[in-house]
């Protein structure tokens, strides 16, 4: 008798790799990296202080770009699989958890507890403990198809939780130019616990998922976004800081405000039918 042969491996427990969403996410843990090597080299009493807190938070908004365009590419080419799922929380943790929590130490809570720095440490460790609790809990929910990967989000999202840090402390950069010193940067710290409670509360926000962006679009609409874009790029040290803050923080009200905005249209919707039977 010849060679026993081997069955072949099975295709369905095959581990599903793809080049290019697993691409655009090693992109966004190269960016958390990066972002934490400048906040770590920071030195608040040189002259290009800001100029490196900055840097920092390029690469961070950077991370959230290759974030949303991971799971973008994911979808639109039908290759969404458990490992980008699970390499994506990783990567996120690291840009949108530790990043934040080392930029906010360094600028806020490293001086507040000079004489206590372990407080300092165990503030921001908050934010990074809670970000990977929203994490473990959306793959979860992913796994057991319960909601975590569907059109809405339980929990504001860290990528958000980490915009809206960066963009706050971009503002006051440009608000105040001794920033190192400001009274206002102290309300970072404040935020940034807030926003751990709100990562692993259980207010819904939109995923826009189910967003296409390769549905045909008007011209017009085409024409504003493309001069919107213009006007970001030209004018970006005076428009981003204002536009930034605006666009995370207005995200983070709708959470609150969405569910009566819901009931308020079907009401609407409700009444209507009443009229029409009516």
């Amino acid at each position: 008798m010849g060679p026993e042969l081997k069955p072949a491996a099975n295709d369905a427990t095959r581990l599903k790799i793809y080049f290019l969403p697993n691409l655009m996410t090693a992109g966004n843990l190269f960016c958390g990296f990066v972002a934490l090597t400048k906040i770590v080299e920071a030195d608040v009493h040189a002259a290009n202080f800001n100029a490196t807190i900055k840097t920092a938070l390029f690469f961070i908004f950077l991370a959230c770009i290759f974030d949303l365009l991971d799971g973008r590419v994911a979808r639109m080419g039908g290759s969404e699989s458990p490992f980008r799922r699970e390499f994506d929380s990783l990567a996120d943790l690291i840009s949108f958890g530790a990043a934040p929590a080392f930029l906010v130490h360094r600028i806020v809570l490293r001086d507040v507890f000079i004489e206590n720095p372990e407080i300092g440490w165990f503030i921001a460790s908050i934010y990074l403990i809670c970000g990977a609790l929203r994490l473990a809990r959306f793959n979860c929910l992913s796994a057991m198809n319960a909601g975590g990967g569907g059109g809405e989000f339980l929990g504001f999202p860290i990528p958000a939780a980490a915009g809206l840090v960066a963009s706050l402390t971009l503002f006051l950069m440009w608000w105040d130019e001794h920033f190192a010193t400001s009274f206002w940067r102290l309300g970072l710290a404040g935020i940034m616990i807030f926003l751990s409670l709100m990562m692993v509360s259980e207010v819904k926000y939109p995923s826009f998922k189910k967003l296409d962006l390769k549905s045909t679009r008007p011209f017009t609409k085409l024409v504003i976004a493309a001069l919107f874009c213009g006007l970001l790029l030209i004018f970006r040290n005076k428009i981003l800081p204002l536009v930034l803050p605006l666009f995370f923080t207005a995200y983070l009200i709708y959470g609150f405000i969405r569910p009566r905005i819901s009931r308020q249209i079907r009401k609407e919707i409700e009444d209507e039918d009443d009229d029409d039977l009516g």
